[in-house]
């Protein structure tokens, strides 16, 4: 299937950008120019619905710092503890904040029927691995102390995340069952789109979608180098969870792909994986869309069906 015209649309003034040089590609780029760009790239991809309700704090780690999080309700009046989707944003652990994935986050707390906990993960370099998983734990042992003064249920809990916010949000899955001294969350469900599953080696994927489809292997390698700290973090499971010896036991997972994406491969590597290992998985692709199609209701009109989609998977599981 071809890339979809609106979205080809797109990718061709990405490209003219370029060629005219009023834009650079992100590995050429600093990640303080990075994030800059990224920020204001978002708001080309969405326009956040302004009737949700929202609630920012901040979240303890372990050494102290303050972790920025935002919490999402649709605004309804809610009986008892709500089910509640705790959200890892995307952009290689160097871009990306709360901000950046507000709309989307908006998007999914206006489905109904669980809030949305999302949280501001440290970025690479200043905090490289495995600091972002440690923040990541930090927010779900929170959830689990301090939820129900938020009117949230810890025990109806889907941990959910787009690219390196999916591998967060899987390697907690992980951690829960193999480490629970470690995370005493308990993950009811994970929601895995586009995840990066093995940042060790490239697959045909990445090769056959290097350039051109917004999210570039050249940036994929430029992202992996400002977050580990040696090579051989990069062969760790929670930096690479398709590299685990045992991925038995983990909660019940959508994988989400998308077809023109350098990450695709390694995705359905993980989803077959995952199913081999004797978990139930739910594996969805689109195959005309790039990377990133999550954050794009406001250019691709199939995408809010997506959200509706992923939305009501959420909720059977809690």
């Amino acid at each position: 299937m071809p890339v979809l015209p609106e979205l080809e649309a797109f990718l061709e003034l990405a490209e003219f950008g370029r060629l005219t040089g009023k834009s650079r590609p992100m590995h050429e780029q600093t990640p303080q120019q990075a994030r800059i760009d990224f920020e204001a790239s978002s708001g080309f991809l969405d326009v956040p619905l302004d009737n949700i309700a929202c609630e920012n704090f901040t979240i303890a780690a372990r050494d102290g710092h303050s972790l920025p999080a935002r919490l999402y309700r649709d605004g309804q009046a809610a009986t008892g503890l709500q089910p509640v989707i705790l959200y890892f944003h995307g952009g290689g652990y160097v871009v990306g904040s709360l901000d950046s994935h507000d709309a989307l986050c908006r998007r999914f707390a206006a489905q109904g029927g669980f809030a949305l906990l999302t949280v501001d993960y440290r970025l690479a370099p200043e905090w490289r691995f495995p600091t972002p998983v440690q923040d990541a734990c930090d927010a779900g042992n929170w959830l689990v102390r301090e939820g129900a003064a938020h009117g949230l249920d810890a025990n109806r809990v889907a941990v959910a995340g787009d690219s390196v916010g999916a591998t967060l949000a899987t390697v907690l899955s992980l951690i829960a069952v193999r480490q629970p001294e470690e995370l005493a969350l308990k993950p009811k469900a994970q929601l895995l789109v586009y995840p990066v599953t093995d940042a060790t080696t490239h697959r045909a994927s990445h090769r056959d979608f290097a350039e051109g489809y917004l999210l570039e292997t050249p940036t994929l390698d430029w992202f992996y180098s400002h977050y580990a700290r040696t090579p051989q973090d990069l062969a760790d499971w929670r930096c690479s969870p398709l590299l685990a010896n045992d991925l038995s036991g983990m909660a019940p997972a959508l994988v989400y792909l998308a077809g023109y994406d350098p990450l695709h491969d390694e995705g359905l590597a993980y989803a077959e994986r995952l199913r081999a290992a004797g978990n139930e998985v739910t594996l969805l692709e689109q195959p005309g869309m790039t990377h990133d199609f999550l954050r794009m209701a406001g250019l691709l009109g199939e995408v809010e069906g997506i959200h509706r989609e992923v939305a009501g998977w959420v909720r059977s599981k809690l």
